[in-house]
């Protein structure tokens, strides 16, 4: 008999009710520090006191009216990213998967306007997650992704990771765009080298096709940066965001150039959610305290300490653990055995992390992890390792 809430997914045996900082706390009082934050959600930690006094304020003056009428806490959102970003525009949504949606029909409305309605054809790549609709599936291209939702969306192409003869040879000027995550998330921590990022774009603009980049997981403050791409200096023309960028509140965002989204007018695309009152201002909050350079810096360094732990870890464990990748507070453990097998023996010790593609363990606490939770996460890391190597 099917269950009231749609089986779609393998839950953890876990149910929290309340949570601080990078803690959460079962109903029998069973601490757990969290290392997942929600997949990178919630990037200033849980009930974070900065968040919840924006949403009070704004839930007690007005909460939705729909995309029919100008919205100010939008405008001041809109303003604030632009003022920090490559973008000179931005649209709101409430989720990533919905930013993706945007960004394709941006992508192949540019080229119908410009002239060139033959360019829809999108280059992807090998580990990919854009979301989950139809149309973030195609892009995706994976087997577990869009096995069964047939006939995809056509006119998406995935490429090996990585693999810049590939890539070199793949766009031409029939190509729309080329849509890649500056450091993949799902597809294990992967984080693209500047220099093919750079190569990208430099092929981008030779062939007059437009570079998207999905920040949903690696952006708003998670690499010790604003965005990822920073870390290489290539922009794109058009940028996915969402999870951190509301703290736990559902917000997504498409940023874009003005030459990227010229040919977006009026009943082109719309939202009876996106961009409502209660959702950007807590966006603008978080993305006033997120882009403190001196917020940033801490996060780069709490990475740094979070990584050492991390790689003297995989020292004292070879048979569990076997490498660190990332940036930031957006960090890999490559394991030797199934990350579902560690995920599944943290939550023994206290700790929750997220598995991912390729035998790696995700960990992206919250930016604002005090020290001492840090210290005390390898702790756990460590038993848990330790409780694997018993059981083995």
């Amino acid at each position: 008999m099917i269950p009231p809430v749609l089986p779609t997914y393998n839950r953890a045996p876990l149910a929290f009710v309340k949570g601080a900082g990078s803690w959460l706390e079962t109903g029998d009082g069973r601490r757990y520090l969290d290392l997942g934050a929600g997949i990178a959600v919630n990037a200033l930690g849980h009930a974070a006191p900065e968040l919840v006094a924006a949403l009070t304020e704004q839930a007690q003056k007005l909460w939705h009216v729909s995309n029919v009428y100008t919205i100010p806490e939008q405008e001041r959102l809109a303003a604030a990213l632009v003022d920090r970003t490559f973008a000179d525009t931005v649209f709101f949504t409430n989720s990533g998967t919905e930013t993706a949606e945007l960004a394709i029909k941006m992508a192949r409305k540019f080229h119908h306007e410009n002239g060139q309605p033959e360019r829809i054809e999108f280059i992807a790549f090998e580990g990919a997650f854009h979301g989950r609709s139809t149309g973030a599936i195609a892009a995706a291209g994976s087997e577990k992704m869009v096995k069964g939702y047939g006939p995809l969306m056509p006119g998406f192409r995935q490429l090996p990771w990585g693999d810049a003869a590939a890539i070199r040879e793949a766009i031409t000027d029939r190509t729309c765009a080329v849509i890649l995550e500056p450091i993949q998330g799902e597809g294990g921590i992967r984080p693209f080298p500047p220099a093919l990022l750079k190569e990208i774009r430099a092929l981008c603009d030779q062939t007059g096709t437009l570079l998207i980049f999905d920040e949903v997981q690696c952006g708003m403050g998670r690499t010790g940066r604003l965005f990822a791409h920073e870390l290489s200096g290539v922009t794109p023309d058009i940028m996915m965001v969402a999870k951190g960028i509301g703290g736990g509140f559902p917000l997504g965002a498409v940023l874009a150039t003005e030459h990227a989204a010229k040919a977006m007018s009026a009943g082109t695309h719309g939202s009876t959610y996106g961009g409502n009152p209660l959702a950007c201002a807590v966006g603008l909050r978080v993305t006033e305290i997120v882009s403190e350079p001196a917020f940033l810096a801490d996060v780069a360094r709490k990475g740094a300490i979070l990584r050492q732990g991390l790689e003297s870890l995989v020292a004292r464990h070879p048979e569990t653990f076997t490498g660190v990748r990332g940036e930031g507070l957006m960090l890999g453990l490559h394991c030797t055995r199934a990350p579902a097998d560690v995920v599944s023996a943290g939550y023994r010790e206290g700790i929750l992390t997220v598995a991912a593609a390729d035998n790696v363990l995700r960990l992206l606490p919250a930016l604002n992890i005090p020290d001492e939770d840090i210290t005390e996460a390898l702790s756990r890391l460590d038993k848990v390792a330790e409780s694997l190597k018993a059981a083995a």
